[in-house]
């Protein structure tokens, strides 16, 4: 087969879903879950997919390609056979509990179907006992998916349909040799769907091992002028790091991400930050699982203020009401740059991408320009005043209680302790995450310590836990 570069896709922008060869009660489902017209990836994908080709679609994080291929393969799946019909390959741990969640909401249609996410980072136990019960849908990590395979816990011969789930990541992290051993394992008579922000040479060579006559679709990702405001900042070297300070202190941003190209600068940004007393975590591919989460929670639930990442860390976070992207460097590849700064400016939100770049990054910076089809508004870095003398410091803090999903503990478990038990009100609470082994829950930073007390003194769902600030 040949699998020339992706060319821009002739559908329509605005085409609605009614128009898809879907069940009723799909159709109605997706009324229900607020779908009406399909985004640009969705229109150019979907009919080929249902159709039963082999597609492999350029679009980026935030595009609704989830719902693109999930609808793909739910349309091919027999619920009343309790065999693994599709898998999903993810890059991440993060981007596999995404999709496994928003595919449980596009098969709400359906009755029983079972979506089984497998990835590295936890023990597999609980996970293979997950598979012994069945599942109709595999999403997981490549690593995970081929040792589960590998015990004999995962058997693909009724699958149908196999997804790769932001190829290039998965690429960039190592993934190749996985990825070729578990599609190698698949039925040969089946459909793979392969989405990817970027076309490095890897997916060529995928798509010519494991595709049968693949079409093409490329969505340009750009982004509206007036929904994102960009401003550049032309900087030196030295200057580099305190110019984020002073960014920080003339917007404002009560949530922003950081983009650094390499780890050691990741470091050196928060190191900055923090000693400028603003809150900040880094997000680089070396954290442990259990320290990632953490720092997860926290930028999620608005207890950190500042997330410093790298561009493959970062990948398949999807951050509600992010206010700002800081470029701390500018990026080589100028579609990343557009990922990058897409995280900011969601839904009916207006975004601001503030971007450096130094002498020597000026030839990115034209790249970008090319791509985007517009050039740089550049702003004086004289023009960065503070514009309060008070620290940048998030409204919330997160207690870490020891037990989660295997103790039986709900959110609303901890949510009736904090406003019925300890007398605090709903609006002192935040966001709770409740994971395998442990619950994390932002309330207002001037009841953080007090609350911590009262959950060590109290219960929780009958029960005495231990607590901490994070």
């Amino acid at each position: 087969m040949n699998a020339s570069q992706p060319h821009a896709p002739q559908a329509a922008d605005t085409a609605s879903f009614t128009q898809l060869l879907l069940g009723a009660a799909m159709q109605a489902n997706l009324q229900q879950l607020g779908y009406t017209q399909m985004t640009p990836i969705q229109a150019a994908s979907l009919p080929l997919a249902l159709e039963g080709k082999d597609v492999i679609a350029q679009a980026s994080t935030g595009s609704g390609k989830t719902a693109a291929f999930g609808l793909a393969l739910l349309a091919r799946l027999n619920p009343r056979w309790f065999s693994v019909q599709a898998l999903v390959l993810c890059p991440t741990r993060e981007l596999a509990d995404q999709v496994a969640t928003e595919i449980r909401r596009l098969a709400r249609a359906e009755e029983n179907i079972k979506v089984v996410t497998v990835y590295g980072g936890v023990p597999a136990r609980n996970q293979i006992a997950s598979l012994e019960n069945g599942a109709h849908i595999i999403v997981g990590t490549p690593g995970r998916v081929m040792d589960l395979m590998e015990r004999g816990n995962i058997d693909l011969t009724a699958l149908n349909t196999l997804v790769l789930d932001e190829a290039d990541r998965m690429l960039d992290m190592g993934f190749y040799n996985d990825i070729v051993t578990v599609a190698s394992q698949c039925p040969g008579k089946r459909q793979t769907l392969l989405f990817s922000a970027t076309y490095p040479d890897g997916i060529a060579q995928l798509a010519q091992r494991f595709m049968q006559e693949p079409k093409t679709v490329k969505v340009a990702a750009q982004h509206s002028a007036h929904k994102i405001a960009q401003r550049w900042y032309e900087v030196k070297e030295s200057e580099r790091l305190h110019t984020v300070t002073q960014l920080l202190a003339h917007f404002r941003p009560q949530s922003s991400i950081a983009f650094c190209n390499t780890k050691q600068q990741c470091r050196d940004v928060v190191a900055v930050l923090q000693a400028q007393g603003i809150s900040a975590l880094a997000l680089f591919g070396e954290l442990e699982q259990r320290e990632r989460d953490e720092v997860l929670v926290q930028f999620s639930n608005r207890s950190c203020s500042v997330l410093v990442a790298t561009d493959v860390a970062a990948r398949g976070l999807d951050i509600a009401n992010l206010e700002a992207v800081i470029n701390v460097d500018t990026t080589p590849d100028p579609e990343i740059h557009i990922h990058r700064i897409g995280r900011t400016g969601r839904g009916d939100a207006e975004g601001l991408a503030l971007n450096l770049a130094s002498m020597d990054e000026m030839g990115s910076v034209g790249r970008i320009e090319v791509l985007q089809g517009r050039e740089s508004e550049w702003h004086q870095l004289a023009e960065l005043t503070p514009s309060s003398n008070a620290p940048l410091i998030p409204a919330m803090r997160t207690i870490q209680i020891i037990g989660g999903r295997k103790e039986k503990i709900r959110a609303g478990d901890v949510l009736g302790a904090m406003t019925r038990d300890f007398g605090y009100s709903k609006e002192q609470i935040g966001k709770i995450n409740v994971n395998d082994f442990s619950t994390y829950v932002a309330v207002s930073r001037n009841i953080a310590s007090q609350a911590v007390s009262k959950l060590n003194n109290g219960r929780v769902k009958g029960k005495s836990v231990k607590a901490r600030l994070l």
